[in-house]
C-alpha cells in the first residue's frame, strides 16, 4: 500500500540512474517520499532539479539532513541555500555528497557565514560537479583572505559562466588569486566584485588576464576601491571586452581623471547596453573625453551618472549628445547639479529617444518651474514606466503640466511616479494634479512624501487623491510621509486600505 500510495506522486527514475547509485526501488521510492516531507517541513515543494532553500533559517540538523538526501536527487542542476546564516562552518557534510548530484549548474551560497573550513570544503567539492556554470558566494565576509582555498582547485576547462563574490571583505591577495583563475574559466560570462573597497589594489593584476575571458558580458565593480591607475589598466583590456554588455563603475570616488587614458578603449565597447558611471568623481576633464566617446556606444540602453556635479556644469554638452543614443531606455541623472542650460539640452535630446522608459532627474533643482521644457519629449515618450521627480523644486506649474500630459492620453503607461520632496507645491497645485489622476490606470506606485524635516496639514485635495486612487486597478503603494492628517483623514486612509492589499506609508 505505501509503495502504491507514493508511486502515485513520485515519478519513476530512470534504471541507469539506479544502477549507477546502487539504489533499489524501494529505497529509491523510501527517499523519495523523504525528500518530499523534508520540503514540506520547510514550507517548499519538491522539484527534481531546483532545490530553492533562500531564506529558510536553515540550521546544521537541516544541513546534514539535507546532504543525506541527494543521492535522490541525481537530476539536481541548482541548489541555493542563500540566507540561512545558521549553517556556517557545516557545509562539508553537504559537500561531500555533492557527488551524487554531478549534474549541478549553479550554487548559491549567499550569506551563509562560510568559514574556511567552508571554502576548502567547497573547493575539493569542485572537480565532482564538473558542470557548474553558476557560483555565487556573496556576503560571505569571511571568505576575505582566503579565496585561495577555492581557487586553487579551479581546474583548467572550468565551465564556470558566472561568480560572484560580492561584499566578502576580500583582500588585495584575493583579488591576484581571482586574476589567476582567470586563466582557466574561459566561459565566464559574469564578474561581480562589488563592494570590495581593497580589491581596487589588485584591479591592475585582474586587467591583465581580462583577455582569457574575452566572451565576459558583465563586469561589476561598484565600489572597489578604483583608483585611476586601475581605471586605466581596465581601459587597456576593454579591447578584448567586445561581447561586455554591462559596465559597473560605480561609486569609485578616486577615478578622477583616470577616464582621460582609458575612455578611447570604451569606444570599443560597441555591444555595451549598460553603463554605470554613478558616484564616481567625474571631473571636466573626463567628462570632456566622455562626451565624445559615449554617443559612440550604439548599442547603449542605459545610462546612470547620478552624482557627478560636473555633468550638469560643465560647458561639454554630454546630454545634448545623447540624442545619438536612439536604444536608450533609462536615463539616471539625479543629483547631478543641472542647470537650465543643461536640463534644456537633455529636453532636446529626449525628443530623438522613442524608447525611453526610465527617467530619473531627482535633486535637480532646476527641474522646479522648468517642467515645461520636457514637455514635448513626455508627448513623445509612449513607453515611459518610470518617472522620478523628487526634490525638484517643483511648483504649481510643474504639477499642473503633469495633469495636462495625463488628460491628454500620455503616460498612459506609467507605473511609478516620485514626486517627493517636493514641499514647494502648493495645495492648490496639488489639487490640479490629484483631478487627473485616475487616467494613470497603470500607475502602481505613487510617492508624495515631504522632507524629513517637515510637516505639513494635508488640503482639500486628500479626497480627491484617495477618489482617484480607487479607481486606478493596478495601484499598490502610496508614500505620504510628513504629512499631516485630521480625524476625520486617517478614518478615510484606513478604510481606503482596510483590506491591507495597499502599501500606505505615512506617520501617525
Amino acid at each position: 500500500m505505501f509503495k502504491s500510495c507514493d508511486s502515485a506522486i513520485i515519478p519513476k527514475m530512470e534504471r541507469s540512474d539506479e544502477v549507477s547509485h546502487n539504489i533499489s526501488e524501494t529505497d529509491l521510492v523510501s527517499g523519495k517520499w523523504k525528500v518530499k516531507q523534508f520540503m514540506k517541513k520547510l514550507g517548499k515543494k519538491p522539484n527534481s532539479k531546483n532545490m530553492d532553500l533562500n531564506n529558510c533559517a536553515l540550521n546544521e540538523t537541516d544541513l546534514t539532513e539535507l546532504s543525506g538526501l541527494l543521492p535522490f536527487l541525481p537530476e539536481l542542476e541548482e541548489i541555493n541555500l542563500s540566507w540561512n546564516d545558521f549553517i556556517g562552518g557545516t557545509l562539508k557534510p553537504l559537500t561531500l555528497q555533492l557527488h551524487h548530484v554531478s549534474k549541478l549548474k549553479s550554487l548559491r551560497l549567499n550569506n551563509c557565514r562560510m568559514t574556511a573550513e567552508d571554502i576548502a570544503s567547497l573547493g575539493e567539492a569542485l572537480e565532482i560537479i564538473p558542470f557548474l556554470e553558476e557560483l555565487d558566494l556573496s556576503w560571505n565576509s569571511n571568505i576575505g583572505g582566503k579565496l585561495s582555498l577555492l581557487t586553487k582547485k579551479i581546474q583548467k576547462g572550468s565551465k564556470i559562466k558566472i561568480l560572484k563574490v560580492i561584499d566578502c571583505n576580500l583582500a588585495a591577495k584575493d583579488g591576484e588569486s581571482l586574476a589567476q583563475i582567470l586563466n582557466v574559466i574561459h566561459h565566464l560570462k559574469v564578474l561581480d566584485l562589488s563592494i570590495n573597497q581593497k580589491i581596487g589594489c589588485s584591479l591592475k593584476s585582474i586587467a591583465q588576464e581580462l583577455k582569457n575571458v574575452s566572451g565576459l558580458e558583465e563586469l561589476h565593480l561598484h565600489m572597489c576601491g578604483v583608483k585611476k591607475d586601475g581605471l586605466q589598466s581596465l581601459g587597456t583590456a576593454f579591447q578584448y571586452l567586445l561581447e561586455l554588455r554591462k559596465l559597473d563603475l560605480s561609486c569609485n570616488k578616486e577615478i578622477g581623471r583616470g577616464f582621460e587614458d582609458s575612455a578611447a578603449h570604451l569606444a570599443s565597447l560597441k555591444d555595451l547596453e549598460v553603463l554605470d558611471l554613478h558616484q564616481c568623481c567625474i571631473t571636466e576633464e573626463d567628462l570632456a573625453v566622455l562626451t565624445q566617446v559615449i554617443p559612440l556606444l550604439s548599442s547603449l540602453q542605459e545610462l546612470n551618472l547620478s552624482s557627478n556635479k560636473n555633468i550638469g556644469m560643465s560647458s561639454d554638452h554630454l546630454l545634448s549628445r545623447l540624442r545619438f543614443l536612439p536604444k536608450l531606455n533609462s536615463v539616471i541623472i539625479s543629483n547631478c547639479s543641472l542647470q537650465k542650460a543643461s536640463f534644456a539640452s537633455l529636453a532636446e535630446a529626449a525628443l530623438h529617444l522613442p524608447d525611453l522608459e526610465i527617467l530619473d532627474l531627482s535633486w535637480n533643482k532646476c527641474v522646479g518651474g522648468n517642467l515645461k521644457l520636457l514637455l514635448e519629449a513626455l508627448k513623445l515618450a509612449t513607453e515611459i514606466r518610470v518617472l522620478i521627480l523628487s526634490s525638484c523644486n517643483l511648483a504649481a506649474g510643474d504639477l499642473a503640466l503633469l495633469a495636462l500630459l495625463m488628460r491628454t492620453g500620455h503616460l498612459a503607461k506609467l507605473q511609478k511616479l516620485d514626486l517627493s520632496y517636493n514641499d514647494t507645491v502648493c495645495d492648490e497645485g496639488w489639487a490640479t494634479f490629484y483631478q487627473d489622476l485616475a487616467e494613470l490606470k497603470e500607475l502602481s506606485e505613487l510617492d508624495v512624501s515631504l522632507r524629513p524635516s517637515s510637516c505639513r496639514d494635508c488640503g482639500m485635495w486628500f479626497g480627491k487623491l484617495l477618489t482617484a486612487l480607487r479607481e486606478m486597478p493596478a495601484f499598490t503603494d502610496l508614500g505620504m510621509q510628513r504629512w499631516v492628517f485630521s480625524g476625520p483623514q486617517q478614518k478615510q486612509l484606513e478604510y481606503f486600505n482596510q483590506d491591507s492589499t495597499r502599501n500606505v506609508r505615512f506617520d501617525y
